[in-house]
Protein backbone atom coordinates (compact mmCIF):
# COMPACT_ATOMS: atom_id res chain seq x y z
CA UNK A 1 0.00 0.00 0.00
CA UNK A 2 1.47 3.38 -1.02
CA UNK A 3 -0.43 6.49 0.33
CA UNK A 4 0.29 10.18 -0.90
CA UNK A 5 -1.63 13.64 0.26
CA UNK A 6 -1.55 15.99 -3.30
CA UNK A 7 -2.06 19.15 -2.16
CA UNK A 8 -3.33 21.21 -5.37
CA UNK A 9 -4.03 25.08 -4.83
CA UNK A 10 -6.23 26.89 -6.93
CA UNK A 11 -7.33 30.72 -7.54
CA UNK A 12 -10.28 30.04 -7.43
CA UNK A 13 -13.03 30.13 -3.96
CA UNK A 14 -14.07 27.15 -3.14
CA UNK A 15 -17.65 27.42 -4.28
CA UNK A 16 -16.53 28.16 -7.96
CA UNK A 17 -13.71 25.25 -7.84
CA UNK A 18 -16.87 23.08 -7.62
CA UNK A 19 -18.75 24.18 -11.00
CA UNK A 20 -14.78 24.65 -12.40
CA UNK A 21 -13.92 20.71 -11.10
CA UNK A 22 -16.73 19.13 -12.63
CA UNK A 23 -17.18 21.35 -15.84
CA UNK A 24 -13.34 19.74 -16.69
CA UNK A 25 -14.08 16.41 -15.54
CA UNK A 26 -17.11 16.76 -17.90
CA UNK A 27 -15.15 18.13 -21.09
CA UNK A 28 -12.02 16.63 -20.46
CA UNK A 29 -13.42 13.01 -20.46
CA UNK A 30 -14.98 13.93 -23.89
CA UNK A 31 -12.24 15.47 -25.47
CA UNK A 32 -9.57 11.94 -24.37
CA UNK A 33 -12.42 9.49 -25.74
CA UNK A 34 -12.06 7.85 -29.03
CA UNK A 35 -13.69 4.99 -30.71
CA UNK A 36 -13.80 1.95 -28.25
CA UNK A 37 -11.44 3.50 -25.27
CA UNK A 38 -12.32 6.40 -22.77
CA UNK A 39 -14.94 7.24 -20.05
CA UNK A 40 -18.28 5.75 -20.08
CA UNK A 41 -20.23 7.43 -17.73
CA UNK A 42 -23.39 4.90 -16.95
CA UNK A 43 -24.85 6.49 -13.92
CA UNK A 44 -25.25 10.53 -12.63
CA UNK A 45 -27.61 10.74 -10.12
CA UNK A 46 -28.85 12.35 -7.31
CA UNK A 47 -27.67 10.64 -3.30
CA UNK A 48 -28.10 11.57 -0.54
CA UNK A 49 -26.38 10.50 3.34
CA UNK A 50 -27.67 10.53 6.88
CA UNK A 51 -24.54 12.30 7.80
CA UNK A 52 -22.83 13.97 4.72
CA UNK A 53 -26.22 15.83 3.35
CA UNK A 54 -27.16 15.65 0.02
CA UNK A 55 -24.91 14.82 -2.95
CA UNK A 56 -24.41 13.35 -5.86
CA UNK A 57 -23.47 9.86 -6.98
CA UNK A 58 -21.77 8.92 -10.50
CA UNK A 59 -20.62 5.96 -12.04
CA UNK A 60 -17.92 5.04 -15.20
CA UNK A 61 -16.06 2.75 -16.98
CA UNK A 62 -12.79 3.87 -17.98
CA UNK A 63 -11.64 2.02 -21.27
CA UNK A 64 -8.08 1.69 -21.45
CA UNK A 65 -6.60 -1.17 -23.10
CA UNK A 66 -4.62 0.24 -25.80
CA UNK A 67 -3.49 3.51 -23.34
CA UNK A 68 -1.39 1.44 -21.24
CA UNK A 69 2.36 1.21 -21.60
CA UNK A 70 3.43 -2.14 -23.37
CA UNK A 71 4.70 -4.57 -19.90
CA UNK A 72 0.97 -4.14 -18.75
CA UNK A 73 -0.99 -5.35 -21.88
CA UNK A 74 1.00 -8.19 -21.85
CA UNK A 75 -0.35 -9.39 -18.68
CA UNK A 76 -3.88 -8.08 -19.49
CA UNK A 77 -7.25 -8.85 -22.00
CA UNK A 78 -7.63 -7.22 -25.08
CA UNK A 79 -10.81 -5.75 -23.67
CA UNK A 80 -9.92 -3.96 -20.46
CA UNK A 81 -11.35 -1.76 -18.01
CA UNK A 82 -11.54 0.04 -15.17
CA UNK A 83 -14.74 0.99 -12.75
CA UNK A 84 -14.25 3.80 -10.82
CA UNK A 85 -17.63 4.71 -7.85
CA UNK A 86 -17.57 8.04 -6.56
CA UNK A 87 -19.70 10.22 -4.12
CA UNK A 88 -19.83 13.65 -4.42
CA UNK A 89 -20.83 15.36 -1.24
CA UNK A 90 -19.30 18.84 -1.81
CA UNK A 91 -17.09 19.97 -0.25
CA UNK A 92 -16.05 16.61 0.47
CA UNK A 93 -16.12 13.44 -1.96
CA UNK A 94 -15.05 10.28 -2.37
CA UNK A 95 -14.14 8.00 -5.13
CA UNK A 96 -12.91 4.23 -5.62
CA UNK A 97 -11.28 2.59 -8.04
CA UNK A 98 -11.31 -1.23 -8.86
CA UNK A 99 -10.88 -4.10 -11.31
CA UNK A 100 -12.50 -6.76 -11.91
CA UNK A 101 -9.46 -9.15 -13.57
CA UNK A 102 -7.21 -7.79 -11.14
CA UNK A 103 -9.08 -8.43 -7.55
CA UNK A 104 -6.17 -7.36 -5.65
CA UNK A 105 -5.56 -3.72 -7.19
CA UNK A 106 -7.52 -0.73 -6.03
CA UNK A 107 -7.19 3.03 -5.67
CA UNK A 108 -9.02 5.14 -3.07
CA UNK A 109 -9.49 8.65 -2.91
CA UNK A 110 -10.84 11.19 0.09
CA UNK A 111 -10.62 14.66 -1.09
CA UNK A 112 -11.83 17.90 1.14
CA UNK A 113 -12.00 21.68 -0.52
CA UNK A 114 -11.18 24.80 1.85
CA UNK A 115 -10.50 28.16 1.49
CA UNK A 116 -6.48 28.06 1.95
CA UNK A 117 -3.18 27.73 0.85
CA UNK A 118 -2.63 24.06 1.25
CA UNK A 119 -1.42 24.53 5.17
CA UNK A 120 -3.66 22.37 7.18
CA UNK A 121 -1.74 19.07 8.29
CA UNK A 122 -4.61 16.78 8.54
CA UNK A 123 -7.53 18.01 6.84
CA UNK A 124 -9.37 14.59 6.35
CA UNK A 125 -8.82 13.91 10.25
CA UNK A 126 -6.64 10.27 8.87
CA UNK A 127 -5.75 8.11 11.42
CA UNK A 128 -2.43 7.89 13.70
CA UNK A 129 -1.04 4.84 11.52
CA UNK A 130 -2.37 6.42 8.01
CA UNK A 131 -0.39 9.73 9.15
CA UNK A 132 2.89 7.75 9.30
CA UNK A 133 2.77 6.42 5.76
CA UNK A 134 1.59 9.22 4.17
CA UNK A 135 3.50 11.49 1.69
CA UNK A 136 2.87 15.14 1.13
CA UNK A 137 3.03 16.14 -1.94
CA UNK A 138 2.40 19.81 -3.28
CA UNK A 139 1.50 20.21 -7.28
CA UNK A 140 2.15 23.37 -8.26
CA UNK A 141 -0.87 24.01 -11.21
CA UNK A 142 1.70 27.13 -12.49
CA UNK A 143 5.33 25.83 -12.06
CA UNK A 144 5.10 22.11 -12.19
CA UNK A 145 5.66 20.67 -15.99
CA UNK A 146 4.12 17.93 -17.90
CA UNK A 147 4.89 15.87 -20.48
CA UNK A 148 6.00 17.47 -23.59
CA UNK A 149 3.22 15.71 -25.41
CA UNK A 150 1.01 16.69 -23.25
CA UNK A 151 1.66 20.95 -23.24
CA UNK A 152 -0.67 23.17 -25.11
CA UNK A 153 0.16 27.34 -24.47
CA UNK A 154 -3.39 27.46 -24.18
CA UNK A 155 -3.59 25.69 -20.99
CA UNK A 156 -0.25 27.03 -19.69
CA UNK A 157 -1.31 28.81 -16.38
CA UNK A 158 1.89 31.44 -16.60
CA UNK A 159 0.64 32.76 -20.00
CA UNK A 160 -3.10 32.31 -19.28
CA UNK A 161 -5.31 35.83 -18.13
CA UNK A 162 -8.84 35.40 -17.56
CA UNK A 163 -10.93 38.11 -19.24
CA UNK A 164 -14.15 37.70 -17.00
CA UNK A 165 -12.37 37.65 -13.68
CA UNK A 166 -8.85 39.27 -14.64
CA UNK A 167 -6.84 36.00 -12.57
CA UNK A 168 -3.26 34.86 -14.45
CA UNK A 169 -1.22 34.96 -15.28
CA UNK A 170 0.26 33.36 -12.27
CA UNK A 171 3.84 33.83 -11.59
CA UNK A 172 7.02 31.86 -9.09
CA UNK A 173 5.37 33.10 -5.92
CA UNK A 174 1.39 33.25 -6.92
CA UNK A 175 0.23 31.50 -4.12
CA UNK A 176 1.33 33.83 -1.47
CA UNK A 177 -0.14 36.78 -3.59
CA UNK A 178 -3.05 35.68 -5.33
CA UNK A 179 -6.37 36.01 -4.01
CA UNK A 180 -8.57 34.09 -3.93
CA UNK A 181 -7.17 30.87 -3.40
CA UNK A 182 -8.56 27.98 -2.37
CA UNK A 183 -6.63 24.00 -1.59
CA UNK A 184 -7.81 20.35 -2.84
CA UNK A 185 -6.47 17.99 0.03
CA UNK A 186 -6.58 14.36 -1.93
CA UNK A 187 -5.38 11.51 0.02
CA UNK A 188 -4.74 8.83 -2.21
CA UNK A 189 -3.80 5.22 -1.39
CA UNK A 190 -3.13 2.80 -4.15
CA UNK A 191 -3.18 -1.09 -3.47
CA UNK A 192 -1.85 -3.75 -5.44
CA UNK A 193 -1.31 -6.87 -3.48
CA UNK A 194 0.65 -8.97 -5.96
CA UNK A 195 4.18 -9.74 -4.69
CA UNK A 196 7.21 -9.47 -6.80
CA UNK A 197 4.96 -6.38 -8.80
CA UNK A 198 3.46 -4.26 -5.86
CA UNK A 199 6.27 -1.62 -5.11
CA UNK A 200 6.52 -0.80 -9.21
CA UNK A 201 3.11 -0.89 -9.92
CA UNK A 202 1.67 1.19 -7.06
CA UNK A 203 4.37 3.91 -7.69
CA UNK A 204 3.33 3.56 -11.38
CA UNK A 205 0.03 4.24 -10.64
CA UNK A 206 0.53 7.42 -8.75
CA UNK A 207 2.93 8.74 -11.34
CA UNK A 208 -0.13 8.47 -13.47
CA UNK A 209 -2.79 9.98 -11.27
CA UNK A 210 -0.10 13.14 -10.07
CA UNK A 211 0.28 13.74 -14.42
CA UNK A 212 -3.51 13.63 -14.06
CA UNK A 213 -4.05 16.00 -11.26
CA UNK A 214 -1.64 18.59 -12.77
CA UNK A 215 -3.43 18.62 -15.82
CA UNK A 216 -6.94 19.07 -14.98
CA UNK A 217 -6.41 21.43 -12.79
CA UNK A 218 -4.28 23.32 -15.05
CA UNK A 219 -7.26 23.07 -17.63
CA UNK A 220 -9.83 23.81 -14.88
CA UNK A 221 -8.00 27.17 -14.40
CA UNK A 222 -7.46 28.06 -18.25
CA UNK A 223 -11.11 27.14 -19.00
CA UNK A 224 -12.10 29.24 -16.52
CA UNK A 225 -13.82 32.01 -18.56
CA UNK A 226 -16.01 28.81 -20.38
CA UNK A 227 -17.58 27.65 -17.26
CA UNK A 228 -17.40 31.16 -14.74
CA UNK A 229 -21.07 31.90 -13.70
CA UNK A 230 -22.74 29.05 -14.71
CA UNK A 231 -25.46 28.00 -12.03
CA UNK A 232 -24.93 24.17 -10.74
CA UNK A 233 -28.18 23.40 -13.11
CA UNK A 234 -26.56 24.50 -15.83
CA UNK A 235 -23.69 22.70 -15.28
CA UNK A 236 -25.85 19.34 -14.55
CA UNK A 237 -27.60 20.24 -17.95
CA UNK A 238 -24.01 20.31 -19.69
CA UNK A 239 -22.96 17.44 -18.34
CA UNK A 240 -25.92 15.74 -19.63
CA UNK A 241 -25.16 16.36 -22.87
CA UNK A 242 -21.49 16.02 -22.91
CA UNK A 243 -22.06 12.73 -21.55
CA UNK A 244 -24.05 11.58 -23.93
CA UNK A 245 -21.94 12.57 -26.92
CA UNK A 246 -19.01 10.76 -24.61
CA UNK A 247 -20.79 7.23 -24.34
CA UNK A 248 -21.33 7.55 -28.38
CA UNK A 249 -17.84 7.85 -29.03
CA UNK A 250 -16.60 4.98 -26.32
CA UNK A 251 -19.26 3.11 -27.35
CA UNK A 252 -18.85 2.93 -31.36
CA UNK A 253 -16.60 0.11 -31.63
CA UNK A 254 -19.55 -2.32 -29.93
CA UNK A 255 -18.20 -4.06 -27.99
CA UNK A 256 -18.39 -1.82 -24.61
CA UNK A 257 -21.91 -2.62 -23.15
CA UNK A 258 -23.96 0.19 -21.35
CA UNK A 259 -25.15 -2.04 -17.99
CA UNK A 260 -24.22 -0.35 -15.02
CA UNK A 261 -21.80 -2.05 -11.87
CA UNK A 262 -20.20 1.51 -10.14
CA UNK A 263 -20.37 5.06 -9.97
CA UNK A 264 -17.97 8.22 -9.87
CA UNK A 265 -17.89 11.93 -9.95
CA UNK A 266 -14.68 13.42 -8.59
CA UNK A 267 -11.55 13.40 -11.13
CA UNK A 268 -11.26 10.93 -13.78
CA UNK A 269 -9.92 11.09 -16.72
CA UNK A 270 -7.90 9.22 -19.42
CA UNK A 271 -4.40 10.31 -20.20
CA UNK A 272 -2.11 8.13 -22.72
CA UNK A 273 -0.55 5.96 -20.48
CA UNK A 274 1.73 4.53 -22.79
CA UNK A 275 3.37 7.61 -23.39
CA UNK A 276 3.28 8.95 -19.97
CA UNK A 277 6.53 9.56 -17.55
CA UNK A 278 5.58 7.15 -15.82
CA UNK A 279 5.64 4.14 -18.44
CA UNK A 280 9.42 3.42 -17.96
CA UNK A 281 10.17 1.65 -14.90
CA UNK A 282 12.40 -0.30 -13.05
CA UNK A 283 12.31 -3.81 -13.41
CA UNK A 284 10.06 -5.74 -10.66
CA UNK A 285 11.60 -6.46 -7.14
CA UNK A 286 13.57 -9.30 -6.47
CA UNK A 287 12.99 -11.91 -3.94
CA UNK A 288 13.67 -11.00 -0.54
CA UNK A 289 16.13 -13.51 1.41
Amino acid sequence: MLTKEYRICMPLTVEEYRIGQLYMISKHSHEQSEKGEGVEVLVNEPADDPQLGKGQFTEKRIHLSSRLPSWIRGMIPRFFYITEKAWNFYPYTKTEYTCSFLPRFSVSVESRYEDDAGIMDNCLNLPAEILLEREVDHIDIAQDCLPVHKYKESEDCTKYKSAKTGRGPLGPQWKEITHPIMCSYKVVIVRFEVWGFQTRVEAFVHSCIRDILLLGHKQAFTWLDEWHGMSLEELREYEKNIQAQTNQKVLSDGYCTGSAEAATPESTSVIDLSNSSASRLPAAEKPKP
